[in-house]
């Protein structure tokens, strides 16, 4: 893959961050499995120490210097440490909301992105007809989602799970910028995802142990394979594509292709959960496509 930044999404891009959404979409409900046997902050840890584990031996197999001094050690731990308490939230969010509900808030990052990234790229903001697709995006979503937000159908305390859903969307688009904003643009991505598995693994793992957390007397099959998938699939293969294109593309344009991820997270809770697929979902479905292609688009010639 070549090093050099491209200013339109291609082909090679709209497949890779579709299928990154398609995988994110079941990661959320591979994470709500997770929690039946496992504490949510300590899952949140294991899943990172084992992919960076891996991302190890990648780096080592090809020769990747990932230790080697650039520059990079402030922006990594910055980036480490968002990253640490974006899937806090999320993982102790879930064990109050549900993974559908959650998937609608963390999918605020795109207009986190979008708002942030003007003032570091000036030449990523968004025109007026993009900025309405990313809007006509996001309002399907929230229309996917809608059915049950008037009632706390989850609990109680459903409306915590629902914050720290907002705050983890919030730090994901912090993350996205930071990246952009520092020498972590032009870093590995392998190293660039170590910086963040590394200090998120550690800092989860002793957050886990503070609020005493222990490892269950029977780790069940169904979360022992949701925690493998989470590992290996999601959290070292697809975040490494997705730094990857980060590094590379656009930063805004691909972040707004993320708004199928909750999309992709339904219909994963239909086909493994027996979520209903109703009418509303399926018009959603369209508003998100239409809405990206729209966002995708690039501006007329001479536009800034």
């Amino acid at each position: 893959m070549t090093d050099r930044r491209k200013t339109e999404l291609d082909t090679l891009a709209i497949a890779l961050v579709i299928g990154c959404c398609a995988i994110w979409g079941l990661g959320q409900v591979a994470a709500k499995i997770g929690l039946t046997s496992l504490p949510p902050l300590m899952q949140a840890s294991l899943r990172s120490l084992i992919a960076a584990a891996m991302l190890l031996v990648w780096s080592r197999l090809r020769g990747q210097r990932v230790f080697q001094s650039d520059g990079t050690g402030r922006a990594g731990l910055l980036a480490g440490s968002l990253f640490a308490i974006e899937f806090g939230c999320i993982f102790l969010g879930l064990q109050f909301t549900t993974a559908s509900r959650m998937a609608v808030f963390i999918y605020l990052a795109p207009f986190v992105v979008a708002a942030g990234m003007p003032l570091i790229s000036p030449s990523e903001r968004l025109a007026p007809l993009q900025l309405l697709g990313l809007a006509a995006a996001f309002a399907g979503v929230v229309w996917a989602f809608s059915e049950g937000f008037a009632q706390p159908s989850a609990g109680p305390r459903q409306w915590l799970g629902d914050a720290l859903g907002i705050a983890g969307g919030a730090l994901w688009g912090l993350t996205t910028l930071t990246l952009r904003a520092s020498r972590l643009a032009t870093a590995l991505p392998e190293k660039t995802l170590l910086y963040q598995l590394g200090v998120s693994g550690l800092a989860l793992g002793l957050a886990s142990w503070a609020l005493h957390e222990t490892w269950p007397a029977q780790l069940g099959a169904p979360a022992a394979a949701a925690l493998a998938f989470q590992s290996v699939v999601v959290t070292f293969a697809s975040y490494l594509v997705w730094f990857w294109l980060i590094r590379h593309y656009p930063a805004t344009r691909i972040s707004a292709f993320t708004l199928l991820t909750p999309v992709f997270g339904l219909l994963a809770g239909v086909a493994l959960l027996g979520d209903p697929l109703t009418p509303r979902l399926l018009s959603a479905l369209a508003a998100v496509c239409a809405g990206i292609a729209l966002v995708s688009h690039p501006p007329p010639r001479g536009a800034p």
